[in-house]
């Protein structure tokens, strides 16, 4: 009997351990698994309106919304999400932070980030346009991004450093979200935004003698808050499409990229 008892006893400790997160298993090992899942996104962005919608469309999966994508990554772990769709380079810093998720990929269109800047300023659009010219000829581009997402043993070596104190053309005002590391995102304490997007607008403001002043802001607003003139660019891993073209320019693209899936590691 006391054999008996103790392998109840085990077996039940055992079902308790194994539920006792509440989380289920991953279910998602590639985009032929999303019809009938429950989708992560953030709101506004190309994972949204591209792809997550599509999948809505068939009336079988669900798609969750979120204005910052941290919520969406603590729903997933929380089990409320069976995956997010998010673009690959902040994706590989939120699985890099977060042991118990991975990034698989998610076979979508390669897509162009570039600033948005309203259509009626087509003259600051085309002193952008020269000024990413200028950075991609000389390198400083190429450095920018390689110091957050370069080889191992570049990354934080070759950090952007402003020298230009000559702001005789105003300010330069950028709108962005910055929950979307590597481009953007706070580091430290001191409430500062860093990343490659923060960085290249500024070598684009040192080049045009401007004082760029960064305003972190929800995703889904900043087409229209440069839309409205509440501020002069905006960047924030924006993909050029044809809704936002509606509404807003774009420059030259600076980086091509690619949505994949977030999804639990187990």
């Amino acid at each position: 009997m006391k054999k008996i008892f103790a392998l109840l006893f085990a077996a039940i400790m055992l079902f308790a351990a194994a539920g006792c997160s509440g989380v289920p298993a991953n279910t998602v090992f590639s985009a032929d698994d999303i019809p009938g899942k429950v989708v992560g996104v953030q709101l506004g962005t190309t994972g949204d309106i591209v792809y997550a919608s599509e999948y809505e469309a068939d009336g079988e999966t669900t798609v969750e919304r979120y204005t910052k994508t941290n919520d969406a990554v603590q729903a997933l772990k929380q089990g409320k999400l069976d995956c997010i769709i998010l673009d690959e380079q902040p994706a590989n810093y939120y699985a890099a932070a977060n042991e118990d998720l991975k990034v698989i990929a998610g076979d979508f269109d390669p897509e162009d980030y570039a600033i948005a800047v309203a259509k009626e300023n087509t003259e600051l659009l085309d002193q952008i346009n020269s000024a990413l010219a200028t950075l991609k000829e000389n390198g400083t581009l190429d450095n920018i991004i390689a110091n957050y997402i370069g080889e191992d043993d570049v990354q934080g070596t070759m950090p952007y450093v402003s020298s230009n104190t000559d702001y005789s053309n105003g300010q330069l005002v950028m709108v962005t979200e910055a929950t979307f590391p590597p481009y953007e995102y706070y580091e430290g304490g001191d409430g500062k935004i860093v990343g490659i997007d923060i960085d290249m607008a500024q070598a684009i403001a040192d080049i045009l003698k401007m004082e760029l002043v960064v305003q972190d802001i929800a995703f889904d607003t900043i087409v229209t808050s440069v839309q409205t003139g509440k501020a002069d660019i905006g960047v924030a891993g924006l993909t050029v499409n044809e809704d936002r073209l509606e509404y807003v320019n774009f420059s030259d693209s600076y980086v091509t990229a690619t949505q994949v899936l977030i999804v639990r590691a187990k």
